[in-house]
């Protein structure tokens, strides 16, 4: 297909959807990818400064998730503000155990959330408070991500299964998989209500002016 004809494709109405998740796509895997090259380079030249926002960032989600675990899921927990630790008993009597490390903070998502919102199509107007409002939302949802993680182990302490050729614990399957899948699914929700509510929109109000 010629360039033409790309251009031709995107702006034909009937493929607005099409185009817009192909876009939401390729958004978020050119920031993944930016983003391992820009960690390997040492966040060169404002590393000090993105060291700084992990520190906040790690201790922030921390105390939420504390807050969350024994106000919210009424769970008796053990802490450690030092070393970011959160643990408590299990169902077995051993011990359910998370430590935020610096990759456990939601400074990637944050970014890759300003990413895709300023470079995707829609009226300033509204990502002036919506993309603050999203940061906010990924927030508490890493948040809510580590209390899961918790919850887990602390009511099914003993899951073991072989997947893709790896035999994954209680802590894995939590952390790399189900809530890994369930924080990209509140981004791409978030992502489709901005698209629904406000990029549709402005462009049927474009048409009718």
């Amino acid at each position: 297909m010629s360039f033409e004809g790309i251009k031709t494709y995107c702006k034909d109405p009937k493929n607005r959807n099409t185009v817009n998740v192909g876009l939401f796509i390729l958004l978020i895997i050119s920031f993944h990818f930016l983003y391992l090259g820009w960690q390997a380079l040492g966040y060169w030249p404002i590393g000090k400064l993105i060291h700084k926002l992990m520190v906040v960032s790690v201790d922030l989600v921390y105390r939420q998730s504390c807050w969350l675990l024994d106000h919210i899921f009424r769970v008796d927990i053990t802490t450690s503000n030092t070393q970011r630790f959160i643990a408590a008993l299990n169902v077995d009597g051993g011990w359910a155990r998370v430590i935020i490390a610096p990759e456990c903070a939601s400074l990637k998502q944050w970014m890759h959330w300003l990413f895709l919102m300023i470079l995707f199509p829609g009226p300033w107007k509204h990502k002036l408070w919506y993309i603050p409002a999203g940061l906010v939302v990924i927030e508490w949802t890493n948040a809510i991500r580590i209390c899961g993680i918790m919850l887990m182990q602390i009511y099914w302490p003993n899951i073991h299964i072989h997947l893709f050729g790896s035999d994954i614990n209680t802590f894995h399957l939590g952390h790399d998989y189900i809530f890994k899948f369930f924080f990209y699914l509140v981004i791409f929700l978030m992502w489709v209500l901005w698209v629904e509510l406000f990029y549709n929109k402005s462009l049927k109000a474009k048409t009718k002016a």
